[in-house]
């Protein structure tokens, strides 16, 4: 059961008792998938040489802010919004704001009956986010983000659009760094606040560079960057999500001030939420295969009161929750392999 109480119950669902039973990625549920499919061939090309990538200098001093969309190309959210901001024809009144539509192979063969099949075409794009990898360029997703990774290193603020496997609330996830979690409460949404260092299968976008260093006491580098997932890949109103984000993120960074942006995306604005509580994730279960089971039909914010409480199974072994009041942070065995993050264990306190 997802929850905005102040204290959430235990997930309503009654857990399996033996793997057999359990919900695993050969007998997860097909999930409807209602957000059309965002004509972006106009603004295919972009104007930087790189296809997909648009850069607008207001030649006035600013921040460099980007905003990214389709790194999975089953993420339809963000290229909603990135569509929405060009017909709008928003420009930055200071500073420079890059958008780019990242992993388009993928995102061309997206099909709505079989949506997860086109979240990558060779690997996970936001796993590949650190130069080793990048430079090694042996796949379609390290070449793309070779083209990518000079917007992203040229950029002070960063933020990446994303969307879900499973229905849930959207989750803003802002890595470790104070800074980054001081901006989502500057937001002042969404109501769910993932603090997490990352995956341990490869860096995400988000995390690349200077982005993922913790600053020192006393000491900021100006830079931001926050990963948004705005709910499930087909639900409609992860679009609007998507556009409030964008909405208030521009108006953070300096790009423009609150009365341009309501003017030039009238209805993209949503109502802040009532309150915002931090997740600070301690560690995630990891699958040995992609014979992963959970014990119920989770979809993300479950909190378990006591410790040991029985999650699912990973190859047979039982995984339980290892202290009490735990969050799981987006559970989900749709994208089950070996070495792949099935859900994410969290504390839960205010922001």
């Amino acid at each position: 059961m997802n929850t905005a109480a102040t204290t959430p119950p235990v997930s309503a669902a009654a857990p399996a008792t033996d793997p057999a039973d359990g919900i695993g990625a050969d007998n997860v549920a097909p999930l409807r998938f209602d957000l059309p499919v965002p004509d972006i061939a106009a603004w295919r090309a972009g104007n930087t040489g790189v296809e997909g990538v648009w850069r607008f200098d207001s030649g006035v001093p600013g921040r460099h802010v980007l905003v990214t969309a389709l790194i999975h190309g089953n993420e339809l959210c963000g290229a909603w919004a990135l569509k929405g901001l060009l017909e709008a024809g928003v420009r930055p009144a200071a500073g420079i704001l890059t958008l780019a539509f990242c992993n388009l192979e993928a995102f061309d063969r997206f099909d709505p009956a079989s949506h997860d099949a086109s979240r990558f075409v060779d690997q996970d794009m936001n796993r590949q986010w650190s130069d080793d990898r990048i430079d090694a360029a042996d796949t379609r997703e390290r070449r793309r983000a070779a083209q990518l990774r000079p917007f992203v290193r040229a950029a002070d603020w960063l933020l990446d659009l994303h969307s879900m496997h499973e229905p849930s609330a959207p989750l803003l996830l802002t890595g470790i760094q104070p800074r980054n979690r001081a901006l989502a409460r500057a937001l002042r949404t969404p109501e769910h606040i993932v603090v997490d260092a990352g995956h341990k299968d490869g860096t995400r976008m988000r995390d690349y560079g200077r982005f993922g260093v913790v600053e020192a006491e006393g000491r900021d580098d100006g830079s931001r960057s926050l990963l948004i997932e705005c709910g499930f890949h087909g639900d409609p109103r992860s679009r609007a999500v998507a556009q409030d984000i964008v909405l208030r993120f521009l108006r953070e960074a300096g790009a423009l001030d609150a009365a341009s942006l309501d003017r030039l995306l009238p209805g993209w604005r949503l109502p802040d939420a009532p309150r915002q509580w931090a997740l600070e994730v301690t560690g995630g279960v990891v699958a040995k295969s992609r014979g992963f089971r959970f014990a119920a039909p989770y979809t993300g914010l479950e909190v378990f009161e006591q410790a040991g409480a029985l999650i699912g199974w990973n190859d047979g072994e039982p995984v339980r929750t290892p202290y009490g009041d735990c969050v799981l942070v987006m559970p989900s065995v749709r994208q089950a392999l070996p070495g792949v993050t099935v859900v994410r264990l969290a504390t839960r306190q205010p922001l």
